[in-house]
Protein backbone atom coordinates (compact mmCIF):
# COMPACT_ATOMS: atom_id res chain seq x y z
CA UNK A 1 0.00 0.00 0.00
CA UNK A 2 1.31 3.51 -0.95
CA UNK A 3 1.47 5.50 1.80
CA UNK A 4 2.63 9.27 2.81
CA UNK A 5 5.53 9.93 4.32
CA UNK A 6 6.17 7.99 7.84
CA UNK A 7 5.25 9.73 11.02
CA UNK A 8 8.99 10.75 12.13
CA UNK A 9 10.28 8.90 15.75
CA UNK A 10 10.10 11.88 18.08
CA UNK A 11 11.15 11.70 21.66
CA UNK A 12 7.59 12.52 22.60
CA UNK A 13 4.45 11.87 20.45
CA UNK A 14 3.31 15.20 21.40
CA UNK A 15 1.73 18.11 18.83
CA UNK A 16 1.07 20.94 19.93
CA UNK A 17 -1.60 22.73 18.30
CA UNK A 18 -1.49 26.26 18.10
CA UNK A 19 -5.28 27.81 17.19
CA UNK A 20 -5.68 31.65 17.06
CA UNK A 21 -1.55 31.64 16.92
CA UNK A 22 -0.46 35.34 14.96
CA UNK A 23 2.20 35.66 12.77
CA UNK A 24 4.24 38.18 15.15
CA UNK A 25 4.06 35.70 18.32
CA UNK A 26 5.02 32.53 16.00
CA UNK A 27 8.75 32.56 16.52
CA UNK A 28 8.51 33.23 20.53
CA UNK A 29 5.87 30.48 20.85
CA UNK A 30 7.48 27.81 18.24
CA UNK A 31 10.97 27.97 20.20
CA UNK A 32 9.11 28.11 23.57
CA UNK A 33 7.74 24.86 22.87
CA UNK A 34 10.33 23.02 20.94
CA UNK A 35 12.52 24.06 24.08
CA UNK A 36 10.41 22.50 26.53
CA UNK A 37 10.41 18.69 24.30
CA UNK A 38 7.80 19.21 22.28
CA UNK A 39 8.71 18.64 18.55
CA UNK A 40 5.88 18.89 16.70
CA UNK A 41 3.61 21.78 16.02
CA UNK A 42 0.32 22.22 13.77
CA UNK A 43 -1.07 25.43 13.26
CA UNK A 44 -5.26 25.18 12.25
CA UNK A 45 -5.39 26.98 8.99
CA UNK A 46 -8.45 28.69 10.61
CA UNK A 47 -5.69 30.95 12.08
CA UNK A 48 -5.01 34.34 11.37
CA UNK A 49 -2.23 34.61 8.60
CA UNK A 50 -1.52 30.77 9.41
CA UNK A 51 1.04 30.13 6.46
CA UNK A 52 3.32 33.21 7.68
CA UNK A 53 3.13 31.76 11.03
CA UNK A 54 3.77 28.43 9.92
CA UNK A 55 6.85 29.75 7.76
CA UNK A 56 8.33 31.71 10.61
CA UNK A 57 8.33 28.40 12.87
CA UNK A 58 9.90 26.47 10.38
CA UNK A 59 12.64 28.99 9.77
CA UNK A 60 13.84 29.03 13.31
CA UNK A 61 13.39 25.29 14.93
CA UNK A 62 15.93 22.53 13.70
CA UNK A 63 14.98 20.52 10.66
CA UNK A 64 14.43 17.67 12.67
CA UNK A 65 11.13 19.75 14.03
CA UNK A 66 7.85 18.68 12.51
CA UNK A 67 6.16 21.69 11.46
CA UNK A 68 2.58 22.00 10.04
CA UNK A 69 -0.90 22.65 9.54
CA UNK A 70 -4.39 21.69 11.08
CA UNK A 71 -7.91 22.38 9.61
CA UNK A 72 -6.85 21.59 6.01
CA UNK A 73 -9.84 20.89 3.98
CA UNK A 74 -8.52 21.39 0.26
CA UNK A 75 -5.60 20.65 -2.10
CA UNK A 76 -5.09 24.26 -2.47
CA UNK A 77 -4.46 24.17 1.44
CA UNK A 78 -2.12 21.56 0.79
CA UNK A 79 0.07 23.70 -2.17
CA UNK A 80 0.07 26.29 0.64
CA UNK A 81 1.32 24.23 3.30
CA UNK A 82 4.09 22.93 1.07
CA UNK A 83 5.34 26.33 -0.28
CA UNK A 84 5.47 27.83 3.81
CA UNK A 85 7.64 24.83 4.69
CA UNK A 86 5.01 22.63 6.76
CA UNK A 87 5.53 18.55 6.30
CA UNK A 88 2.67 18.21 8.85
CA UNK A 89 -0.60 18.09 7.55
CA UNK A 90 -3.50 17.40 9.80
CA UNK A 91 -7.12 17.26 9.13
CA UNK A 92 -10.53 16.73 11.13
CA UNK A 93 -11.78 14.27 8.53
CA UNK A 94 -10.32 12.15 5.72
CA UNK A 95 -10.50 13.33 1.98
CA UNK A 96 -8.48 11.06 -0.74
CA UNK A 97 -7.91 14.58 -2.89
CA UNK A 98 -6.63 16.25 0.07
CA UNK A 99 -4.45 13.12 0.86
CA UNK A 100 -3.31 12.58 -2.80
CA UNK A 101 -1.54 15.78 -2.82
CA UNK A 102 0.30 15.51 0.52
CA UNK A 103 1.48 12.51 -0.88
CA UNK A 104 2.15 14.24 -3.44
CA UNK A 105 4.40 16.21 -1.60
CA UNK A 106 5.62 13.65 1.09
CA UNK A 107 4.10 14.80 3.87
CA UNK A 108 3.55 13.59 7.23
CA UNK A 109 -0.64 13.01 7.20
CA UNK A 110 -2.55 12.75 10.28
CA UNK A 111 -6.20 13.08 9.35
CA UNK A 112 -8.99 13.15 11.58
CA UNK A 113 -11.44 9.98 12.16
CA UNK A 114 -14.22 8.66 14.23
CA UNK A 115 -15.42 5.27 13.15
CA UNK A 116 -13.92 2.09 11.85
CA UNK A 117 -14.68 2.88 7.95
CA UNK A 118 -12.85 6.42 8.47
CA UNK A 119 -9.92 4.91 9.90
CA UNK A 120 -9.85 2.14 7.01
CA UNK A 121 -10.12 4.62 5.36
CA UNK A 122 -7.66 6.87 5.87
CA UNK A 123 -5.61 3.92 6.04
CA UNK A 124 -6.40 2.44 2.81
CA UNK A 125 -5.34 6.29 1.08
CA UNK A 126 -1.62 5.97 2.60
CA UNK A 127 -2.47 8.07 6.06
CA UNK A 128 0.76 8.37 8.16
CA UNK A 129 -1.24 8.11 11.33
CA UNK A 130 -4.60 8.49 12.64
CA UNK A 131 -5.87 11.32 14.51
CA UNK A 132 -9.39 10.13 16.71
CA UNK A 133 -11.61 12.97 16.79
CA UNK A 134 -12.82 14.12 19.12
CA UNK A 135 -11.06 11.88 21.27
CA UNK A 136 -13.25 13.60 24.42
CA UNK A 137 -16.39 11.66 22.93
CA UNK A 138 -15.10 8.87 22.05
CA UNK A 139 -12.92 7.96 24.87
CA UNK A 140 -10.03 5.47 25.76
CA UNK A 141 -12.91 2.68 25.61
CA UNK A 142 -14.10 3.36 22.26
CA UNK A 143 -10.38 3.97 20.92
CA UNK A 144 -9.35 0.56 22.24
CA UNK A 145 -12.34 -1.18 20.47
CA UNK A 146 -11.55 0.03 16.99
CA UNK A 147 -7.50 -0.35 17.75
CA UNK A 148 -8.36 -3.93 18.21
CA UNK A 149 -9.33 -4.12 14.60
CA UNK A 150 -6.63 -2.31 13.00
CA UNK A 151 -3.40 -3.00 11.44
CA UNK A 152 -0.90 -3.51 14.53
CA UNK A 153 1.26 -1.39 12.93
CA UNK A 154 -1.31 1.51 12.93
CA UNK A 155 -0.20 4.90 14.96
CA UNK A 156 -2.93 6.24 16.89
CA UNK A 157 -3.43 9.69 17.74
CA UNK A 158 -5.88 11.12 20.08
CA UNK A 159 -7.16 15.04 19.58
CA UNK A 160 -10.12 17.13 21.39
CA UNK A 161 -10.46 17.33 24.55
CA UNK A 162 -7.51 15.80 25.72
CA UNK A 163 -4.93 17.38 28.49
CA UNK A 164 -2.08 15.75 29.90
CA UNK A 165 -4.13 14.22 32.22
CA UNK A 166 -5.49 11.97 30.30
CA UNK A 167 -2.46 10.39 29.00
CA UNK A 168 -2.06 6.86 31.10
CA UNK A 169 -6.03 6.33 30.03
CA UNK A 170 -5.46 6.71 26.37
CA UNK A 171 -1.89 4.76 26.35
CA UNK A 172 -3.81 2.02 27.63
CA UNK A 173 -5.98 2.39 24.44
CA UNK A 174 -2.99 1.92 22.09
CA UNK A 175 -2.45 5.80 22.01
CA UNK A 176 1.00 6.58 21.18
CA UNK A 177 0.48 10.47 19.68
CA UNK A 178 -1.58 13.50 21.48
CA UNK A 179 -2.61 16.40 19.69
CA UNK A 180 -2.63 19.19 22.81
CA UNK A 181 -4.85 22.36 22.01
CA UNK A 182 -6.77 24.55 24.63
CA UNK A 183 -4.72 22.50 27.42
CA UNK A 184 -1.43 23.97 25.93
CA UNK A 185 -2.18 27.43 24.20
CA UNK A 186 -5.09 29.90 23.78
CA UNK A 187 -5.32 33.19 22.28
CA UNK A 188 -3.33 35.99 24.30
CA UNK A 189 -1.50 33.70 26.40
CA UNK A 190 2.12 34.81 27.07
CA UNK A 191 5.31 32.95 26.42
CA UNK A 192 5.74 32.29 29.79
CA UNK A 193 2.64 30.79 30.39
CA UNK A 194 2.93 28.17 26.95
CA UNK A 195 6.22 27.20 27.81
CA UNK A 196 4.82 26.36 31.55
CA UNK A 197 2.05 24.65 30.06
CA UNK A 198 4.53 22.43 27.85
CA UNK A 199 6.68 21.62 30.53
CA UNK A 200 4.17 20.64 32.01
CA UNK A 201 3.02 18.24 29.87
CA UNK A 202 6.31 16.90 28.53
CA UNK A 203 6.86 15.78 31.82
CA UNK A 204 3.39 13.95 32.44
CA UNK A 205 4.40 11.99 29.02
CA UNK A 206 7.79 10.86 30.39
CA UNK A 207 6.09 9.74 33.75
CA UNK A 208 2.96 7.66 31.20
CA UNK A 209 5.65 6.36 29.04
CA UNK A 210 8.53 5.49 30.44
CA UNK A 211 10.87 8.36 29.35
CA UNK A 212 14.48 8.78 30.93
Amino acid sequence: MTQTAPFPKLRRGLVAILRGLKPDEAVAIGQALFEAGIEAIEVPLNSPEPFASIAKIVEVLPSTALVGAGTVLTSADVDGLHKAGGRLLVSPNIDAEVMGRAMHHGMVTMPGVFTPTEAFQAIRLGASALKFFPASVLGAAGISAMRAVLPAQTLVGAVGGVSEKDFAGYKSAGVSVFGLGSSLFKPGMSVDEVATRAQAAVAAWDIAFGVA
